[in-house]
């Protein structure tokens, strides 16, 4: 019954809540008349136990942490402490609007300037805005930030600098920014190569964004020499931060000479992202670039705070209000609750689980850059197209073994990319058993391709054609004749 769609269950006159009669006097010209129904709109009618078992029912068909490993790279899918969710919900923070004046939040003030703190330490940079709503929105505001700098230089520049590894946003966040994207290779370690960068470093640069560690899960470790000579003509030195989650504890960007970082709350501190909800990208900044921060800012004014008027050379506001609060109550939650030594001691296990995962597969799957990966690890299926079995193959078979895919074809410097970040939350015995079912699709690759061609095979529904619905968004109810909302 509840695998039917929710129009097939509804009966007519069935109600899930009656409502009292209004007491309010009728008026019929309140809405136009154009803009009036002119006949019933199809709403399904159903009990209340029959709504709620169609939803649950259906929460179940779909992938969650809850239910299983994630291992998808470059986006750190986090499990959510659920004391995170305790204090997020507390009535005191959900009742709270952003209007209200700064004596009547002093606790949520509180809140924002001591995870800005924490954030600064954690970081090694001077100063922090906790206005951008995401990864991408930080990307944007640090690039104003450091087009800000230069034109109080008088000296806009034109052109910023990233590797063929970067995030996907990276050159949309330039573009959008009124930069020019120049882009170089990757050597044959996979970092950065410091004589292509040297080449095209000139007077016209305005910053080198850098992932760190990169997309490939390797850490630049000539990342002082890059500094160098992207300062040395002038440019500024910006750290995406969506992988902070490798080095907690145990480096800081501020020490690598990075002037400005952003960092995703909702991957290195504990909320889950990716299914459409909300992220926060706070960019921290040195010194000489607080000037320029986006305000208000929260700060402390003896024993109460206040929000602080934004200094003349401010970019302005980013965002309507001041950031994605609730995310930054769990983030709050998890930095206090972990402390220093907790955090240094995540990013040590996101380290070793992914070199952990590196040591079993590497023998099935190709691994295109030796060395050794810090927090998530990037193999190639490409030799599987011998037995004409592509990485989207591996991806879709896993699902039949329990598991999430992890991120293919990405990064786009590796071909039949496959992606796999555990993050610090799994098991040993999550990890052998993730490795034992890639060991097992390695083989069924080998041995029975035509097996992968076809999966997944234990899924609600089985495989799609993807280009079909990506241009075919079909999604509409089809009633039957014998709906009652038909023709009305």
């Amino acid at each position: 019954m509840y695998d039917k769609l929710i129009f097939e269950v509804s009966k007519p006159g069935k109600r899930g809540v009656r409502l009292p009669e209004s007491d309010v006097p009728h008026q019929d010209n309140l809405i136009p008349e154009s803009l009036r129904r002119k006949g019933p709109i199809g709403l399904p009618e159903v009990s209340e136990p029959e709504t709620m078992r169609h939803f649950v029912n259906l929460s179940t068909k779909n992938h969650n942490i809850e239910r299983g490993f994630y291992p998808l790279g470059s986006c750190t899918m986090k499990y959510n402490p659920k004391i995170n969710e305790l204090t997020a919900r507390l009535s005191g923070f959900t009742g709270l609007h952003p209007f209200q004046e700064a004596w009547d939040v002093q606790g949520a003030l509180r809140l924002m300037v001591e995870l800005s703190d924490a954030l600064v330490e954690i970081s090694g940079m001077d100063g922090i805005t906790l206005q951008p709503a995401a990864g991408a929105h930080g990307e944007l505001t640090g690039l104003l930030l450091m087009r800000a700098y230069h034109e109080s230089k008088g000296d806009p520049r034109k052109k910023v600098i990233i590797p063929d590894s970067a995030h996907g946003t990276n050159p949309a966040s330039i573009i959008t920014a009124g930069y020019e994207v120049v882009q170089i290779p990757s050597d044959s370690d996979g970092l950065i190569d410091l004589d292509a960068l040297k080449a095209i470093l000139d007077d016209q640069v305005a910053a080198m964004m850098i992932t760190n560690p990169n997309t490939l899960g390797l850490f630049e470790s000539r990342i002082l020499e890059v500094a160098e000579a992207v300062h040395k003509v002038g440019a500024q030195l910006y750290m995406d931060g969506a992988n902070l989650n490798a080095m907690l504890g145990i480096a800081r960007p501020g020490d690598m000479n990075f002037d400005v970082v952003h960092i995703n709350l909702h991957k290195t501190f504990s909320t889950p992202h990716g299914g459409g909800g909300p992220g926060s990208g706070p960019v921290a900044v040195k010194k000489h670039l607080i000037p320029f921060l986006p305000g208000p800012l929260p700060v402390r004014d003896g024993d109460d705070y206040r929000w602080a008027d934004p200094s003349p050379q401010s970019i302005g506001r980013i965002g309507s209000f001041y950031g994605n609060f609730g995310v930054m109550v769990r983030a709050y939650t998890y930095i206090a609750m972990m402390g220093a030594d907790g955090l240094r001691h995540a990013s040590e296990r996101a380290v070793i689980n992914a070199n952990y995962l590196r040591r079993l597969l590497e023998a099935h799957y190709e691994l295109p850059y030796k060395r050794t990966p810090m927090h998530e690890v990037v193999f190639s299926g490409d030799p599987l197209k011998e037995y004409g079995v592509k990485t989207s193959d591996v991806a879709k078979r896993l699902l039949d073994y329990g598991f999430h895919a992890p991120t293919i074809y990405f990064p786009l410097i590796v071909h039949e990319a496959l992606m796999i970040e555990p993050t610090e939350t799994e098991s040993r015995e999550t990890l052998d058993a993730f490795a034992e079912a890639m060991t097992k699709i390695a083989e069924e690759a080998k041995d029975n391709p035509e097996l992968l061609h076809g999966a997944p095979y234990t899924t609600p529904v089985g495989r799609l054609n993807e280009a079909a619905a990506a241009r075919l968004l079909d999604v509409a109810y089809h009633p039957s004749k014998d709906d009652p909302a038909v023709g009305k």
